[in-house]
């Protein structure tokens, strides 16, 4: 389902979406095409993009194709989505210790749809973090992997 959305492949066309994209929330999925999860969450963004198209912009991000924001997001477990308004990193709280990104793919699409809505709502109120919509049982769970501590 990931051909339905636009790709990503470097750097620059990475910043110049993330500086491009104003008034609206923007999602990076960082995985692989080949990935069966990452093809789970495809799916979800795929079949709400045009619902949410006042509100966010989705993009796919190749992890092997942008290793500089893989390593910048800590990107250790795909899919991991990033949300970003205005060019400013938005931080969801889901419950779990990582606030920068949501790590595997969303139960439903109307948890996706809650979770883009409660950051664009945050964000035209100047809030830099926001809430997790999401019911806790619905957030995957994992450990922090600190690596060279």
């Amino acid at each position: 389902m990931s051909f339905f959305l636009p790709k990503l492949t470097s750097k620059k066309a990475i910043d110049e979406v993330i500086k491009g994209v104003a008034e609206k929330v923007l999602v990076l999925r960082f995985g692989r095409d080949e990935d069966s999860v990452c093809l789970q969450l495809d799916e979800i963004l795929s079949k709400t993009a045009h619902d949410l198209s006042n509100m966010a912009s989705i993009y796919i991000v190749d992890v092997d194709k942008a290793p500089i924001y893989t390593r910048y997001f800590d990107i250790s477990y795909i899919p991991s989505t990033v949300f970003f308004f205005n060019g400013q990193h938005m931080k969801v709280d889901y419950g779990s210790p990582d606030h920068t990104k949501f790590v595997g793919s969303f139960k439903t699409k109307q948890d996706f749809k809650d979770v883009i809505e409660v950051i664009y709502r945050g964000a035209m109120r100047g809030k830099m973090i926001v809430q997790s919509p999401i019911d806790p049982q619905n957030v995957p769970k994992y450990d922090l992997l600190y690596h060279g501590i």
